[in-house]
């Protein structure tokens, strides 16, 4: 447990080392979210002005085919140059935000490197064409890579600086909410949305249900819970904020979820085949159940080009829920929070706006900003062109969190936590989302309700 206390702390703000509340300045008491908002208002904004002057942005390239492709193409000095200046450039603004906030600027550069180079690796395994065509994809690697490091090895002081996977994983998720825009919505149509309302609220207290039933303790099956039903590690990282939840429960969830990704990711898309599901309808099942639309586009593209686009609408309907949901798990939380607290033990907080704007996910703003602006404020040909783009800098940052993820799931403290119980309640609670998501995908894509969307 003591290795997750060294960074656990973080989420108050990015280090409060050294310094006494009294003393701080403004920057310094900043929290992470706040950094995660202005670090990803920074990104996205300067792809816009980059943009608008006739400026693309340059990433580096991962995909390859064949060792003539590895050597001449992914290894060649033009593009690991480009590798170590984007590497930079997300250590100096990372840098920026820890030098602000009063944290170990050095140990943070040190520690930060080896993570981008390790995820830099994951990506480079991920970016393979025969790796890829099954399903598999950097994130997978970036958590195997992690975990080997955070169970094998004791991490030193300097790496765990730098392992900051709720910092990272947030900034990416201001990033993301660049893609969460009201035309695919729209696109999607009434079936989208319904099978989103649907699916997230039956399941979301299904699981919470399950969880009581086997004693869990609710924060941990708020986080399983939103995991399961909604998106995944992005979900489940707005709900431990939205409660200020143990990093423990966190690293262990995120850790199930992509775990039971990759089965997932292989047995739907054969299942949809081999028991002639109607593609449209498959579609919707994958982008229901799995809970990344990169997952979803994988798995889609194993069955056809157009389960790709139901998949993905699918998942685009369902992810406009973690905003929605950060909302009330908040609000619900600080009303819940002060009944279960012991007397004596901790000071009982009158429920109110105050303690719901306090622990209220701040960069679920950032987020909900982000998906305005590119919804309503600029033009769809604009969006469109700097998609790809502002999906390859999130990219980046979600390499470096699952690589934190890993380094701080400990399987020797998780296997002793709450006796395997909500690792049960999580795989229960997935079988059923994986059948109840596809009776609703028929209901609503087969026909019964609607006429079956035309995605040719």
């Amino acid at each position: 447990m003591s290795d997750h206390n060294t960074t656990a702390d973080h989420s108050a703000a990015l280090t409060d080392a050294g310094i006494t509340p009294d003393k701080k300045t403004f920057l310094q008491s900043l929290t992470e979210d706040w950094w995660a908002v202005i670090l990803g208002t920074i990104i996205i904004a300067t792809v816009l002005y980059l943009s608008g002057n006739g400026t693309s942005i340059s990433l580096p390239a991962y995909k390859w085919s064949n060792t003539d492709d590895l050597f001449n193409k992914i290894l060649a000095p033009h593009n690991l140059l480009l590798i170590v200046e984007t590497g930079a450039i997300f250590l100096a603004l990372a840098g920026v935000a820890i030098l602000l906030s009063g944290g170990h600027v050095g140990r943070f550069a040190t520690g930060f490197t080896l993570i981008y180079v390790l995820a830099t690796i994951s990506f480079i395994i991920g970016g393979n064409k025969t790796v890829s065509y099954y399903g598999l994809e950097y994130v997978v690697f970036a958590l195997l890579i992690g975990i080997a490091l955070g169970n094998l090895v004791q991490l030193p002081e300097w790496l765990k600086e730098a392992v900051r996977s709720e910092f990272y994983i947030k900034t990416g998720l201001v990033i993301l909410g660049t893609s969460i825009v009201s035309g695919d919505l729209i696109k999607a149509g009434l079936p989208g949305i319904i099978q989103a309302v649907i699916v997230v609220t039956a399941v979301w207290f299904f699981s919470l249900w399950l969880s009581r039933k086997l004693k869990v303790d609710d924060e941990f099956g708020v986080i399983l819970a939103s995991a399961v039903s909604i998106c995944g590690v992005s979900a489940a990282i707005v709900a431990a904020g939205a409660i200020n939840g143990d990093k423990r429960k966190l690293s262990y969830v995120t850790t199930l979820v992509l775990v039971m990704a990759i089965p997932m990711m292989i047995i739907q898309p054969w299942a949809v085949k081999f028991f002639h599901i109607p593609e449209v309808v498959g579609g919707a099942w994958l982008g229901g159940t799995l809970d990344t639309t990169a997952t979803v586009t994988a798995a889609g593209d194993i069955v056809g080009p157009i389960a790709v686009k139901a998949g993905v609408i699918a998942k685009f309907s369902q992810n406009v829920f973690i905003g929605v949901a950060a909302f009330f798990i908040a609000i619900w939380w600080a009303y819940k929070k002060p009944k279960a607290e012991a007397a004596g033990v901790v000071r009982a907080e009158s429920p109110g706006l105050k303690i719901v704007w306090e622990r209220f996910p701040k960069f679920v703003l950032g987020f909900i900003g982000a998906s305005l602006v590119f919804s309503f404020l600029l033009e769809p040909a604009t969006a469109k062109s700097i998609g790809s783009s502002l999906n390859g800098l999130r990219t980046i940052w979600f390499a470096l969190a699952f690589i934190s993820i890993g380094m701080e799931a400990k399987f020797s403290s998780l296997v002793k936590l709450q006796g395997g119980k909500p690792a049960f309640t999580f795989v229960t609670a997935q079988i059923f989302n994986i059948f109840w998501t596809l009776l609703w995908a028929y209901i609503l894509f087969g026909g019964y309700l609607f006429p079956v969307p035309d995605f040719h």
